[in-house]
């Protein structure tokens, strides 16, 4: 169920942020160049920040537009951030700029994901790589498709991913952290409920491993018949978005971890594309 948020709670909502971002009250006034005494009304009521003051603190705080609409509304303000379609005109150069990092990332895979890790666009090399692995019958009876479910999903790539369990764990413990620190909605959380109630998987991947560091990028090794594809994953943000959606887009590329891989992409570009 989505969050309600409620004039009057914006206090609440700070407190949680911070509790988040692991900040004391004192530490966020700093950050903010606020008085810690203000900072202390505001949390607690006693106090009713500016509009001016919702953003410089939101900004301290590294929250996301979509969640600094809600502190805002929560504190009585109209939202200031929007949520463009992808597909709309505003956004036209964006979508260009994603176009282009797609067909620079050949014949290598690449997808553009959004925050539910649904895939908003591929590139031929994606594709290539999921006709050979993938029944399309099957993939498509899974719904719209989903990064995450592909690589869970015992129909999808599970069965061609030698380091399955390792490329997983890691997954699972990206979507964990999003929950944790509240970048997660009710969608997000219904998708990591559905993976982990795929068959096979591990009874400990329920909880956050608070001890688990994220590694810079991800190895995955794919395998069909003689055809091995050893990938290293990234995932890039746009790096100075003004919109929500803008925001919230990811680009996950994939590049050769061997010369083999290298080989064998190449061949495969060349097969496909005749």
């Amino acid at each position: 169920m989505e969050k309600t948020i409620q004039a009057g709670g914006f206090g609440r909502l700070l407190r949680e942020w911070r509790t988040r971002r692991g900040m004391s009250q004192l530490d966020l006034a700093v950050e903010a160049g606020v008085s810690s005494r203000h900072l202390s009304f505001v949390e607690t009521g006693r106090a009713s920040p500016s509009r001016e003051m919702v953003v410089l603190l939101a900004r301290a705080l590294d929250v996301p537009f979509r969640d600094r609409n809600d502190l805002l509304t929560a504190a009585g303000f109209a939202a200031i951030y929007r949520a463009t379609s992808l597909d709309a005109p505003a956004l036209a150069q964006a979508r260009r700029a994603l176009d282009y990092i797609l067909r620079q990332q050949e014949p290598y895979p690449a997808l553009v994901l959004d925050r539910h890790w649904n895939v908003l666009k591929v590139n031929e090399g994606s594709a290539r790589v999921q006709a050979l692995f993938l029944d399309a019958a099957s993939v498509a009876a899974l719904g719209p498709p989903n990064a995450m479910r592909l690589m869970f999903h015992p129909k999808a790539f599970r069965p061609w991913i030698v380091n399955w369990e390792p490329t997983a764990a890691s997954l699972i413990q990206w979507l964990h952290r999003d929950v944790a620190t509240g970048f997660a909605d009710a969608e997000t959380r219904a998708l990591l409920e559905e993976l982990l109630s795929y068959p096979d998987t591990p009874r400990q991947w329920r909880a956050l491993d608070l001890d688990a560091s994220p590694a810079p990028f991800l190895p995955i090794e794919f395998r069909k018949d003689d055809l091995v594809l050893r990938y290293f994953t990234t995932l890039t943000m746009l790096g100075t978005p003004h919109d929500i959606t803008l925001q919230e887009v990811r680009v996950e590329s994939f590049f050769p971890a061997d010369e083999v891989t290298e080989r064998a992409t190449a061949a495969l570009s060349a097969r496909l594309s005749l």
